[in-house]
């Protein structure tokens, strides 16, 4: 009886290109005994297939139950054809084509195989620091262009010699079609310099950049997605020295340490945090410090936790043998300024700061600053989302237009969606400068290649000087204009696939209200087109605007004007025996006179009154600093709350006053700041809760969504999830996206798409 011949073909979508999908495919379809051919296209991965009906049912069950490690399906898609006659399964060459729907692998850490190939002295690619193979090594950070073949990546200028070229023909190789394939012989390579650019003579390069970081220099070294300054994490002058040339005066540091035992000589590791470490994609883990610290306390100030993550490239790995224990690594560049990804531009810029730079000659197309993760909650918390996870989209409840989403002013990212795809940028940073603003332009420009996104409409925030704002309005595209924090409760609806209305809780430091005034302390009645606000935290001048920000003290005299009138000055508080009095007089008549004073209803800036008010923290050198350490000294065991009041109608008011007066008659008598700081959390806490509640009776909305950067406060977020579950809310909070404004542009995107369809 002649055997029955079917045949299919058959379209994979998602994340198939650049690790190995095909060679996959290639071993799956021998195994079940099938002929064909597979190719990489623009839109994902075309397979033709012919051979039995049980080998065919074998083929598509195993497809997609058991893929790749770093593949992500989207999307299988398969249909009856007419056979062709195949002999035998082949890979074939990629195809170009109109339609551009394939996703690209983020960069990913080095894998186990090639990490025992490196130190194995009988390899060929011994001591490589740039090894790699389809399971791992650079993707987006090196594509200009797809399909994702070597010619169209920064590998295009390096000819692979006969040994590599075998292997990347081979379809039983693990190299099969990696495209940065390498090695000593064809590969990039390894230069150390001075800060003037030229060569340090030396046998290997790496071994004597060991050797500078022992004796205490600061190195810039080129990675994976830009340039790190690293130093000695055990060296206080060493730290010192960086921090003073990098200006980043008490900013937390990250170290890098060779692997988990080291990681948990520095800090507590919990399994979720040892597997987040230990994870492909290998980013910074913040994590609590052990006492006594075992690094130099300029790392990490006042501070109880600490930025650590592993190597993640081979030339880390190296280097780690030859270094300090435990480095510094921060980012390459000066403060506000983007990381540095060119050679010469590193040279030119980390000049004055870097005493030595440990290069190589395979270009980065596009920077991608370490992402920054913290467990809170029971979750993995997205504080920095860029190397690792990027492009990896966000997959939507709906399909969307083709939109931009230009974000924030500050944490910048972008977003451009596809269908039901929404694709959030590596961050991008402060649009506060032309090296940044130039950056962004260059990712929107990318990020529309790689994708084939051309977009519709663009949305962008409601003020009007941001540069993100700017930008949109030159592009002569159809424009939706997004109030701050109705994007932050968007973003987390679309990543949580939340459809209907939600109360939204939005906490952070600033953003431009629909009345022009400060917003920060939100509770929105909000669906995905529009938002009505429901309730606030009381309006507070902001003596000085922007200011105010890095001068906590004078939200502090602000709110205790609010709370006391004139006889706050009679108050015995840390702040009035520091802060002269003349600049407490000058702040009192700013806000008598509405002079410099906008009006503001910011949690952040609350954070940070109450911060001054203790003692804590009278100036900030970075964002968020105060209302991080007063965190850091809270008490979760003091849990009973100041009086509060909400108060009015349509919005409600919470009034901040009487919070206020609690906490700074407290400190006047001496109690811990401890117990002041677990009470000043418990009564924002219950403050909150109380109107969702009164939310819910008016209006019979059970779903609740928190956003805003003030939720990056681990005692804030657990504190109001289980307080708001106890009455029985269901709560929505961000995994995918940053809880703030880096996960901005994800929810401008949602509003305008829901305004526009």
């Amino acid at each position: 009886m002649a055997k029955t011949i079917i045949a299919k073909e058959i379209a994979v979508g998602g994340i198939v290109q650049g690790i190995g999908f095909r060679p996959f495919i290639y071993q799956l379809a021998e195994r079940f005994g099938l002929t064909g051919e597979v190719s990489n296209t623009s839109a994902g991965v075309h397979i033709l297939l012919e051979g039995s009906p049980q080998g065919m049912d074998g083929f598509l069950r195993d497809l997609q139950a058991r893929p790749p490690a770093l593949a992500v399906l989207t999307r299988v898609e398969a249909q009856e054809t007419a056979p062709r006659g195949f002999t035998r399964f082949t890979i074939t060459k990629s195809e170009a084509g109109p339609a551009r729907a394939t996703l690209i692998s983020p960069d990913v850490s080095i894998c186990q195989d090639c990490l025992k190939e490196l130190f194995d002295p009988a390899d060929r690619r011994y001591l490589y620091p740039f090894i790699n193979c389809t399971n791992c090594g650079p993707r987006y950070t090196i594509i200009n262009d797809i399909p994702y073949d070597r010619p169209k990546t920064s590998m295009a200028g390096f000819t692979m010699c006969p040994d590599c070229q075998a292997e990347y023909d081979d379809p039983a190789d693990r190299r099969f079609h990696a495209q940065p394939n390498a090695c000593p012989v064809c590969g990039p390579k390894v230069e150390l310099l001075d800060n003037q650019g030229r060569p340090v003579p030396c046998r290997n390069p790496l071994a004597r950049a060991g050797e500078l970081l022992k004796q205490g220099r600061i190195l810039a070294i080129k990675g994976l997605g830009g340039f790190h300054l690293a130093a000695d994490a055990g060296n206080s002058q060493a730290v010192s020295l960086l921090r003073r040339r990098k200006l980043r005066e008490e900013k937390p540091l990250a170290v890098m340490v060779l692997d988990v035992d080291a990681a948990r000589e520095l800090a507590e590791v919990g399994p979720e945090e040892e597997a987040l470490l230990m994870g492909f994609r290998r980013p910074i883990v913040l994590l609590k410090k052990r006492a006594p610290e075992a690094l130099a306390p300029e790392v990490a100030p006042s501070n109880r936790n600490l930025g650590v993550m592993l190597p993640y490239t081979p030339m880390h790995y190296v280097l780690m043998q030859h270094s300090p224990n435990a480095l510094v690594m921060t980012s390459g560049n000066l403060s506000e300024e983007p990381i540095c990804i060119d050679n010469q531009d590193a040279l030119n810029r980390l000049g004055n700061i870097a005493d030595f730079f440990l290069v190589h000659n395979r270009d980065i197309y596009l920077r991608s600053d370490d992402s920054i993760v913290r467990r809170g909650a029971g979750e993995t918390r997205f504080i920095r989302r860029s190397r690792g996870y990027v492009p990896t989209p966000v997959f939507l409840k709906n399909k969307a237009p083709h939109i931009l989403a230009c974000g924030a002013l500050l944490k910048n990212t972008v977003c451009l969606t596809r269908g039901d795809q929404a694709f959030v940028s590596q961050h991008v940073g402060d649009l506060e400068n032309l090296e940044t603003l130039e950056f962004f332009r260059l990712t929107i420009d990318h990020l529309k290649r790689i994708l084939d996104i051309e977009p519709q409409a663009v949305a962008h925030d409601m003020h009007p000087d941001y540069l993100s704002t700017v930008f949109a309005k030159e592009l002569g595209l159809p424009r939706v204009e997004v109030q701050h924090h109705h994007a932050h409760i968007a973003s987390c609806m679309a990543e949580n696939q939340v459809e209907g209305q939600v109360i939204g809780v939005a906490l952070d430091g600033t953003g431009l209200g629909t009345d022009r005034a400060i917003w920060g302390g939100e509770v929105l009645l909000c669906g995905m087109k529009d938002f009505h606000r429901a309730a606030h935290l009381s309006y507070t001048p902001m003596p000085g605007g922007n200011k105010a920000v890095k001068e906590p003290w004078r939200m502090a005299v602000s709110h205790l004007k609010g709370a006391f009138g004139k006889a706050f000055l009679d108050i015995r508080l840390p702040l009035l025996d520091t802060v002269s009095c003349t600049g407490i007089q000058t702040i009192d008549q700013m806000i008598d006179r509405a002079i410099n004073a906008p009006l503001t209803s910011s949690t952040g800036r609350l954070f940070d009154a109450v911060a001054a008010i203790t003692g804590l923290r009278f100036n900030a050198s970075y964002d968020g600093q105060a209302a991080m350490e007063l965190e850091m000294a809270a008490d979760p065991r003091a849990d009973k709350p100041y009086e509060w009041a909400v108060t009015g109608e349509d919005p409600m008011e919470i009034l901040t006053a009487p919070i206020i007066r609690g906490a700074a008659l407290d400190v006047e008598k001496g109690r811990p700041t401890a117990e002041v700081a677990g009470r000043f959390h418990a009564s924002l806490i219950q403050a909150f809760a109380h109107v969702c509640q009164v939310l819910r009776t008016q209006t019979g909305v059970r779903q609740v969504a928190l956003s805003g950067g003030s939720f990056q406060n681990a005692l804030l977020l657990s504190g109001l999830i289980r307080e708001l579950e106890s009455r029985g809310f269901k709560v929505f909070t961000h995994k995918i996206c940053p809880v703030n404004d880096g996960g901005l542009s994800l929810g401008q995107a949602m509003v305008a798409a829901a305004s526009i369809t």
